[in-house]
């Protein structure tokens, strides 16, 4: 008796068995079959999704430049290394852009397979019937004529007409045999399944191209408008401009906007004190010209209801006060005149502001502090606002002068009044106290001689944000496309059927037609017993004056 060998003296005597190299075809075909799967494409779908998450952790210098730098200052060890992963530039870096690349490449290599292959199988005819219908999932027999003596179609006119039928209810038929002793027909429907299935695919690459397409030539800026001043959409016209990796100016729509009158509506409501005061509506009156030359129209914009000029968006975004002042230096000259704009920072509009004029002599000047708009005073206090509406405006403002530090080059915000360098005048925490400019004292002397503020009058202005994206309407029809072909690949079954016809004779000897029909379904479909009965019902109204017969009323009886 022969003793049985281990399998470690098996591999033993088995002689080594080199595998053959792949090369760098081979190579090349492996990496472009896994890069081309399915399961490949909802791997990099799913790492796009992760790799915008950073988007939303850190700021990005595409919007806050200025953010960005402070978050980087705050953060001296972290800040640069998050800098040199781009993470503060995550949706131009190179792996989001690599990740996006191969995503594109993958769709791209899973769809046009396919769509050739569905292509030459919608070309080819349905399958030949099988030999043994009664096996598929759903079978059912019926017997034509026989009844009252009547006598039932031949094989070949039944398999025709029950071919027309099929037709009818939206099959692909292909009759076989007719004219043998069992004639036949295939028939299949639902091949748009896939249509709908292969479209969502080419719509999500029409997507990516469009987000694509309106990154690399759309624009995004800001600019604020204060009533009466207009906004041409010029490059040197905006506060803030972030445009496209191939943006153009000379793409920029050459249209103007002027201000005309803003309108703010506040809750009135003294029964309701917690929300008494808040903004409830925002209306801007426009005056707008589509190109030089061209004739103004009056437009109306408001939250929500952009305006939009030959596809250039124009959104509503914010509002405030800009009041407007006269600023005289210590030679009696006016160095600033117009207004400026403040930024609210409570529900009642109290706005901080900041003035710069660096063409005040001998020293230039500066201004920092508040816009109340209703103001309200109290001995011992500090004036405050109580109301957001301009039913008593007043300016607190502490001054200084100096040396400003425009003349370095340095970028400055026009919002922050860096007194560094600067002797203070007036503020809260000088012998001479802020100044108060209201409805009774317009004018006050800056002391030693330095000159003079006076408060005009207040302008509301509005900021808007003007957006131009070429891709997005492709990108929105794309979203509609690959909702249909979703909706289509998920509702819309696909099924073969197949009918065959055979004579024989009844107990009385009448000649009578056996119809056996089966149905088999491309995965699983619940619904394919409904069809079989409508099928059966088909027949029945087809031949019912043939005497058609049920043999079999359910899938499980298939004798």
């Amino acid at each position: 008796m022969t003793k049985a060998r281990t399998p470690r003296e098996r591999k033993a005597q088995r002689p080594d068995v080199e595998l053959p190299t792949l090369g760098p075809v081979g190579m090349l075909r492996w990496a472009w079959r896994q890069l081309t799967k399915m399961s490949t494409a909802l791997v990099l779908l799913l790492l796009l999704a992760i790799a915008a998450v950073p988007g939303s952790l850190f700021p990005q210098r595409v919007q806050d430049p200025d953010e960005v730098a402070g978050y980087i200052r705050a953060n001296p060890t972290l800040g640069p290394w998050l800098d040199r992963l781009q993470l503060f530039d995550v949706y131009s870096s190179y792996w989001f852009s690599a990740i996006y690349l191969l995503l594109f490449i993958s769709l791209v290599g899973c769809v046009i397979p396919r769509a050739v292959q569905h292509f030459k199988a919608w070309r080819s005819k349905p399958p030949r019937t099988p030999q043994r219908i009664s096996r598929l999932p759903q079978y059912r027999k019926v017997m034509l004529g026989g009844r009252d003596g009547a006598a039932g179609p031949t094989p070949t006119e039944a398999v025709e007409q029950a071919a027309a039928a099929l037709k009818k209810r939206g099959y692909r038929v292909q009759p076989q045999d007719l004219g043998s002793a069992a004639p036949s027909v295939a028939a299949e429907r639902g091949m748009i399944k896939e249509v709908g299935n292969i479209l969502f695919h080419v719509a999500l690459l029409a997507v990516l191209i469009s987000v694509a397409i309106g990154s690399l030539f759309g624009y995004k800026g800001q600019k604020i408008v204060v009533e009466g001043e207009s906004f041409v959409n010029t490059l040197v016209d905006y506060d803030s401009f972030n445009p496209g990796t191939n943006f153009n100016p000379d793409s920029l729509n050459p249209f103007s906007v002027q201000l005309t009158s803003f309108e703010a509506t506040f809750n009135r409501d003294t029964s309701d004190p917690e929300h008494y005061g808040q903004p409830t509506d925002f209306n801007a009156d426009l005056t707008v010209r589509e190109g030089p030359g061209e004739q103004p129209q009056d437009v109306h914009l408001a939250v929500n209801k952009p305006l939009n000029v030959d596809g250039t968006k124009v959104y509503l975004v914010g509002n405030g006060y800009a009041p407007v002042v006269r600023v005289k230096d210590g030679e009696g000259k006016v160095a600033y005149e117009g207004p400026v704009v403040t930024v609210p920072s409570d529900s009642v509009y109290t706005s901080s502001l900041t003035l710069k004029v660096p063409d005040a002599q001998p020293d230039q000047l500066g201004f920092a502090g508040l816009l109340l708009p209703t103001a309200v005073s109290q001995e011992g206090q500090i004036p405050k606002s109580v109301d957001p509406a301009l039913n008593n405006p007043a300016l607190l403002l502490s001054s200084f002068s100096g040396d400003l530090g425009l003349d370095s080059g340095q970028p400055q915000n026009v919002y922050v009044l860096d007194t560094q360098h600067l002797t203070e005048l007036n503020s809260l925490s000088s012998g001479n106290g802020p100044l108060l400019l209201d409805g009774q004292h317009r004018t006050a002397q800056l002391p030693g001689g330095k000159g003079s503020v006076e408060f005009l009058d207040v302008k509301r202005y509005v900021g808007l944000d003007i957006h131009s994206d070429p891709g997005r309407i492709p990108a929105f029809i794309s979203f509609l496309v690959a909702f249909a072909g979703l909706i289509m690949s998920l509702f819309i079954a696909r099924r073969r059927a197949w009918v065959r016809a055979t004579e024989t004779e009844d107990a009385n000897g009448v000649r009578c037609t056996v119809l056996e029909y089966g149905l088999l379904a491309r995965g699983e479909d619940h619904r394919l017993g409904a069809e079989a009965e409508k099928l059966t019902g088909l027949w029945t109204s087809l031949w019912e004056d043939r005497g058609v017969r049920e043999y079999h009323l359910n899938s499980s009886d298939k004798a």
